[in-house]
């Protein structure tokens, strides 16, 4: 099974953050995800916190050179601190 996703520069945007979230809520096998340089903001940050409050394989993600701001920084740090 696919243990690591490299996007990394593929215009995914918030949608598709988001879409992604919502695979990594069930997805049991995947450890690494690189979303570098996807035009992701706040709304495809928050859709990923939602997966990583109940996602326990991914262990790294990178989410630099993107749009996050505060607020979608501030709800993955909150995610992180019920993910186990």
């Amino acid at each position: 099974s696919l243990t690591e996703l490299n996007l990394w520069r593929n215009q995914i945007g918030d949608a598709g953050a988001v879409g992604l979230g919502k695979a990594l809520e069930v997805n049991a096998s995947l450890t690494t995800l690189q979303l570098r340089r996807n035009q992701i903001g706040d709304s495809g940050a928050l859709g990923l916190a939602n997966a990583l409050k109940v996602n326990g394989s991914l262990k790294k993600l990178w989410l630099d050179d993107n749009q996050i701001t505060d607020a979608g920084a501030v709800g993955l740090a909150k995610a992180l601190e019920v993910n186990a």
